[in-house]
């Protein structure tokens, strides 16, 4: 019988990945819930937005399974392209409340947690150092 020794991550890691789960899981299975907060005033619902946010819910579900499941240099790489696509996610939030395409308060909010992704995938990244065991 194989053992593994057991797992040490930063709780950073295990945040972003809740963060992702519940997330995705809520594009994926109940995007109308998302949509009206970022378009309440639509009736009905844009079937494209239907469409994007199963499409990214699922990526989104699989990124937070990855993140728990993943070890070491793998692990390590889905951290760094979790800076990439959290921050991108970041800067399109803010551009959208910039260019009024977003009501102010949504544009803080989304921006705002987009930028908590980006921080604890950047804390996670620089606490699983290389050669470290995660």
């Amino acid at each position: 019988m194989a053992t593994h020794r057991a797992v040490t991550r930063p709780a950073s890691l295990y945040a972003l990945a809740g963060i992702r789960i519940v997330n995705g899981a809520t594009g994926l299975l109940a995007p109308d819930l998302l949509i009206r907060r970022l378009d309440p005033d639509r009736e009905p619902l844009s079937p494209a937005a239907v469409y994007a946010f199963r499409l990214f819910g699922i990526r989104t579900v699989l990124l937070g399974l990855d993140l728990l499941t993943n070890r070491d240099e793998r692990l390590r790489e889905d951290l760094r392209e979790g800076v990439l696509i959290h921050g991108s996610d970041t800067a399109t939030a803010a551009m959208l409340g910039l260019h009024g395409r977003l009501p102010p308060r949504t544009a803080v909010l989304t921006t705002l947690i987009s930028a908590t992704n980006t921080v604890l995938a950047a804390f996670s990244l620089a606490n699983s150092p290389k050669g470290k065991r995660t």
